[in-house]
């Protein structure tokens, strides 16, 4: 019967413990990462000045270790709500463009704004400066958040 020399067995079992034990210390120690920690300021909506749509905006932070990912929105009862990204369709002209996900990176920010992402709404409500709409972000990681936009006149804050 052959018998294996010890150092055939010993050595992948050796360098499989000592990796494990180095992972071990890695992830206990925080440097594995944690997981995506959103937070979302009050957004704005802007005062319609049309009867197409109007648009959201809000700021969402990640002070979290991973990337989220914020995958679609619901809005006011009777109103879709998209995401959509403001594009350049040539010669001094843009176009909206709705988008599936947008990135919240890992110790990043997220911000809308009007000539970027934003979130279109239509038809749009009715709205005065200073009313509130609800919303909820919906997110591949995190739980979603329900959060208010305050209504601005356009340019306004």
């Amino acid at each position: 019967m052959n018998r294996l020399p010890v150092a055939a067995v010993a050595v992948p079992l050796l360098t499989c413990l000592a990796t494990l034990g180095t992972l071990t210390v890695w992830t206990a120690t925080g440097n594995a990462g944690t997981p995506a920690r959103l937070s979302v300021s009050e957004g704005r909506v802007l005062v319609p000045t049309g009867s197409e749509a109007t648009a959201a905006f809000f700021t969402i932070r990640n002070t979290g270790g991973a990337d989220d990912v914020l995958t679609g929105v619901t809005g006011p009862a009777g109103h879709r709500a998209m995401l959509s990204r403001t594009v350049d369709i040539g010669h001094n002209a843009r176009s909206m463009a709705m988008v599936r996900a947008a990135t919240v990176p890992a110790g990043g920010t997220l911000r809308m704004t009007p000539t970027e992402l934003d979130i279109m709404i239509s038809p749009p409500p009715a709205l005065a400066p200073g009313d509130r709409l609800t919303f909820t972000l919906h997110f591949r990681d995190s739980p979603p958040r329900t959060v208010r936009a305050r209504a601005v006149r356009p340019g306004g804050r």
